[in-house]
């Protein structure tokens, strides 16, 4: 609500007691949308879903965009919110009436809830080839994963304890033990996420072991994979941040794509090509230059044919080093979208 602003606050407020069918209607107002469904919560969400897309039958809506119904304050399981939303939309898309509504989205912020919806467009997937399962542009794997092993060359440390008897020898190799004990520590960290690790991640990875006192096993067959880091202390510690930093480091690459895509499916920015032509920017590069402008900012600087230019957002050029100047456009996507 926060993003969409005042207005659209002030529409539900306007609307709220107004409500006959469970949901509401609004402008899309600051949202790269036009119009906002507003549902009262309900925890039937096959029905909610149901009914938004029945409205926009009505409404000759070509797109609609959902979140993860549910499964935020409510509470619902991801598996089940997941199974009930595309049981909605299967039910819908296999009606012949259909004629304008060519694009249903579910958009996904917590990666954590990807696989229970892959798995439910999988099943689906399976039944009818109509039904495609995916998500983001996130390839699932196909196949199980082999185990990610990182060695370690051990220097060994050999103790030769010599005393007048053997319960003085004992006593010191009990407390050599326990001197070596005391100071080692293990720790793991679980997360999804650890099965996207690339040979970038397992070298930085192999790093951090080699330049610590650590020992680092991957144990990515587990659900979720899991990283187990052990050895001194306070190299454990040390470790454990920065793999919980490189976690964290795909999780926002993720959702900063996961968020250019939906930018880019509601407007596009181009730069102008051969002939005349002009040609889209990069997705992350749209986003940018949409956010910019929605945060009212007058000027950004680019990348286009390996030249850096600085756009004008208010009238639409761009300025090179050489005093070089091109006409971009901004098209939005979303007339009579949803």
């Amino acid at each position: 609500m926060d993003a969409a602003g005042s207005e659209v606050e002030g529409e539900c407020a306007q609307y709220a007691g107004q409500s006959q069918s469970g949901f509401i209607t609004t402008q899309g107002g600051k949202l790269l949308c036009s119009k906002i469904i507003h549902l009262i919560h309900d925890n039937d969400v096959k029905s909610q879903v149901s009914k938004v897309l029945h409205e926009c039958k009505l409404r000759m809506y070509k797109s609609v965009a959902f979140p993860a119904i549910g499964t935020g304050q409510a509470g619902q399981s991801p598996a089940k919110v997941a199974d009930n939303m595309l049981d909605a939309i299967v039910e819908f898309a296999s009606k012949r009436s259909v004629q304008h509504l060519k694009k249903i989205k579910i958009v996904i912020f917590q990666t954590n809830m990807l696989r229970d919806f892959y798995e439910s467009m999988k099943k689906r997937e399976d039944s009818d080839s109509s039904i495609t399962a995916s998500l983001g542009g996130k390839k699932q794997p196909t196949e199980k994963k082999k185990p990610m092993v990182l060695e370690k060359k051990v220097d060994l440390a050999t103790f030769q304890i010599c005393g007048e008897n053997q319960k003085n020898v004992d006593a010191t190799e009990s407390w050599i033990k326990n001197l070596i004990l005391k100071e080692q520590f293990e720790d793991s960290i679980s997360d999804e996420l650890i099965e996207n690790f690339d040979k970038r991640q397992i070298d930085t990875l192999a790093d951090l072991q080699r330049r610590n006192r650590v020992t680092i096993k991957l144990e990515n067959e587990c659900s979720p994979p899991c990283i187990k880091i052990s050895g001194i202390s306070r190299d454990v510690c040390s470790v454990y941040v920065e793999v919980q930093k490189m976690i964290q480091k795909i999780k926002d690459t993720e959702e900063e794509r996961s968020k250019a895509e939906l930018v880019y499916n509601l407007v596009e920015w181009r730069y102008p090509g051969s002939n005349d032509s002009f040609v889209a920017f990069d997705k992350l590069t749209n986003m940018r230059l949409e956010d910019a402008k929605r945060a009212k900012k007058t000027h950004l600087t680019v990348k286009i044919n390996k030249n850096y230019y600085n756009v004008d957002l208010n009238t639409l050029q761009a300025n090179d080093d050489q005093g070089e100047t091109i006409n971009i456009q901004r098209v939005p996507k979303n007339e009579g979208k949803l």
